[in-house]
């Protein structure tokens, strides 16, 4: 049950049901209430019809014996102003709700012995003061039971208060049958009781289907990702829906990923590749004059030696700081002032550097990052000048730039993205030696990414490679 449950299926299948179900509560609620309500202001309609039929007999003067009060077989009472009852339906055997219980009727006092025939309404309740002859505006309604002729029903009364011009003030109490009332709500609560479990039913099959259907995609994009992870086969691909909809866009993203994965992947085994054939040729040169050194120390190349050593050691430094640069290592966020620190790797390499404008031009980031990134552009452009390297650095709005540019050949249009991909070197017509591995560009492309600027090159002035470096001004 709890594994059907966490389907997303089921759930939505669930959810959707029990909302429905819940609206359909609330509308069942309301459609019975206003039904209610209805049929109940209809019988109090009729009932205030009745009693108002009666009291206008009895306005004209109509003697109690001649009043319509069988009509129908509804509950009728006619009461005087001390509460007896002095006219009823012929077969009235029990009445509740109207407030006086009595079935049979008593004979009244005549209006004249008390000294109230002349049409005082203090006992009546209505607060209405009445005229002879004149029917009250206001009518009392109550709910309650009657028995007539051995049919127990309930009733809603209505009293109408009446002046007549013998009796006084008399009340009449005239009844109608709540039975439509109840047969109506008793239908409607069955057909909803039968009609909601069935409704919800269907709502749920479709919702089920529909949920299926909108999710086998989905299940599709999970048995493709399996099958990938199971092979290793960056290579394959999920299936795209036709939808144009929010799975579709997802096994679209998600084939992005894999397309990224693999690059990343095919990148990194390119890397070891690179990096294991860039250090078997200083090993192995290493290796072979120790070995000659061993059976002839006085054929041993110290210098040779100690260049192939140092060779290693910064090929293995260019491979750490790569490394961490990959993994995503956020460089330190110190403030570093680039005109010092352009002054001082130029003064390393023997090349001056110009400021233009006035103060320090500051960066936020790590100053040994930073340094080394200056350090292989100017290892870059003596390596490939003719005679002169030049290095500026100002502000650009915003921006930092350092400028290093050479004399030299430049770098052809088409090779100013690759000559920042990690082990490309270009043709000898570029180099005058075999210079690096092929990192330091590569190095110094990472480290400016990660300290969120940019490094390009472009045509230098003297007709060799200029390469900027532009990163965001410190605060």
């Amino acid at each position: 049950m709890s594994r059907l449950l966490g389907s997303v299926r089921a759930r939505a299948t669930l959810g959707a049901t029990l909302v429905v179900a819940v609206a359909l509560v609330a509308a069942g609620t309301a459609v019975l209430l206003s039904l209610r309500s209805n049929l109940l202001g209809e019988a109090g309609t009729q009932a205030e019809r009745s009693a108002r039929e009666v009291a206008t007999e009895l306005a004209v003067g109509t003697p109690y014996g001649e009043l319509s009060l069988d009509v129908d077989d509804r509950p009728v009472q006619i009461v005087d102003e001390d509460g007896t009852l002095v006219a009823a339906s012929e077969d009235l055997e029990r009445i509740s709700g109207t407030g006086v219980g009595a079935v049979q009727p008593q004979p009244a006092a005549t209006g004249d012995e008390d000294g109230d025939d002349d049409g005082d309404d203090s006992g009546d309740g209505s607060g209405e003061s009445l005229e002879p002859g004149e029917i009250g505006a206001r009518t009392t309604v109550s709910d309650g039971s009657a028995t007539i002729d051995g049919d127990p029903q309930d009733y809603r009364f209505a009293a109408v208060p009446v002046e007549t011009p013998e009796q006084g003030r008399l009340t009449v109490w005239a009844g109608a049958p709540l039975s439509a009332e109840h047969g109506a709500v008793n239908t409607a609560l069955t057909v909803m009781l039968i009609g909601f479990p069935l409704l919800l039913a269907v709502v749920g099959w479709v919702t089920w289907m529909v949920t299926g259907r909108a999710l086998r995609p989905v299940e599709g994009i999970r048995r493709e990702m399996a099958a990938i992870t199971a092979s290793e086969d960056l290579a394959r691909r999920v299936p795209v829906p036709g939808t144009h909809d929010e799975v579709a866009r997802l096994a679209s993203t998600t084939n992005e990923t894999l397309s990224a994965l693999e690059a990343s992947v095919d990148r990194q085994r390119r890397f070891v590749a690179d990096a294991s054939h860039e250090l078997r040729s200083p090993i192995a040169s290493l290796r072979t004059q120790l070995e000659v050194a061993a059976a002839h120390p006085e054929l041993l190349d110290l210098d040779g030696a100690v260049e192939d050593t140092v060779r290693l050691q910064r090929l293995a430094a260019d491979l750490l700081l790569l490394a961490r640069l990959d993994a995503g290592e956020r460089p330190a966020d110190a403030r570093v002032d680039l005109a010092a620190l352009a002054r001082e790797e130029g003064g390393r390499a023997g090349v001056s550097v110009r400021a233009q404008g006035a103060g320090d031009v500051a960066v936020a980031g790590s100053r040994g990052q930073l340094g080394r990134v200056l350090a292989n552009l100017l290892d870059n452009a003596q390596r490939h000048a003719r005679s002169a390297v030049e290095v500026s650095v100002r502000r650009d709005g915003e921006l930092a730039v350092l400028a290093v540019a050479d004399d030299g050949e430049g770098v052809p249009a088409a090779d100013r993205e690759r000559i920042f991909e990690r082990f490309v070197r270009l043709d000898a017509a570029r180099s005058r030696d075999d210079g690096g591995a092929g990192l330091g560009l590569a190095i110094a492309r990472d480290v400016a990414v990660r300290h969120g600027g940019t490094l390009t090159v472009h045509d230098a002035p003297a007709g060799g490679a200029l390469f900027e470096l532009r990163l965001p001004g410190a605060v």
